[in-house]
């Protein structure tokens, strides 16, 4: 990440010393008189997500405020490290996706603080050209995780290659499917995995970010593209013990402001959108 300090931190060791902390490990517990002059640090994940929050460090740096981005490579690890304290805040999810976390980890303290970005996801193919083309018994890879999952399965049902009970149901599953005409396979991958098995699949629903990471472009790459009226708008998110901090609010004006929706804008061609 360029002019910022970047942590990378792969998702089994920052589980392993979650896991040891709980465990009556010698990592210190956060200190309630920290030092407001340290970095705030915010998790993000690889790709889109992680060169905004560059952009974002830059326009807090002109502020006074010190802004440290700790990259992670998965979806899960950020929300866990935010709940134990290791970060101030992480900007890497939608609503959905929150919401499904707290449902399995009801003892989180996790809050939606603003909206930040909109990332359609796509369906992208190294085999065929056009939804046309589908035929019986293929392959179709979507991610393994709740949200993303039955987002993806939206997106199919929305293109008509699939039918589900309630196609404006953020909880679908593959069980909910209730018409499979081509009888496709279903292959249930890590999301940020999916982009490399496109040879081993017919063709998969990606998430935007990690399309962008394999540099697949949605505008010119893809297949179709999710409708842009979707409830997925990202999130900045962070603790109840956290909300209120003056900083979040400081963090608000910086994300959403005109430089930033124009660095946005720029950047991403239209590939992501500013969900402000």
């Amino acid at each position: 990440m360029q002019k910022s300090t970047k942590l990378v931190i792969l998702a089994a060791l920052t589980a392993f010393s979650i896991f040891v902390a709980g465990c009556g490990g010698s990592e210190k517990k956060a200190d309630s008189k920290a030092d407001t002059n340290a970095p705030i640090k915010i998790g993000v994940t690889a790709g889109p997500h992680a060169e905004i929050i560059d952009n974002v460090v830059k326009l807090a740096a002109k502020e006074n405020l010190k802004v440290q981005a700790v990259e992670f490579s998965d979806f899960v690890t950020p929300n866990v490290a935010l709940n134990d304290k290791q970060l101030f805040a992480n900007s890497m999810q939608h609503l959905p996706y929150l919401k499904a976390t707290l449902a399995k980890n009801p003892k989180f303290e996790l809050v939606n603080c603003f909206n930040t970005v909109t990332f359609p996801m796509a369906i992208y193919s190294n085999k065929i050209k056009k939804l046309e083309d589908i035929k019986e018994g293929m392959t179709v890879a979507i991610p393994n995780d709740p949200s993303n999952g039955g987002r993806a399965l939206l997106v199919l049902a929305d293109k008509g290659i699939i039918s589900v009970k309630d196609k404006n149901d953020i909880k679908t599953s593959v069980a909910d499917i209730t018409s499979n005409a081509k009888k496709l396979k279903i292959r249930e991958l890590d999301a940020a995995a999916i982009p490399k098995a496109l040879n081993d699949v017919d063709f998969a629903v990606i998430n935007a970010n990690y399309a962008m990471v394999a540099k697949l472009d949605p505008s010119k790459d893809a297949i179709s593209v999710e409708r842009a009226d979707n409830p997925y708008v990202c999130i900045f998110v962070t603790t109840k013990a956290n909300e209120k901090d003056p900083r979040i609010a400081q963090l608000k004006k910086i994300y959403q402001s005109a430089e930033n929706k124009k660095f946005i804008q720029e950047h991403f061609k239209g590939s992501i959108l500013a969900g402000f």
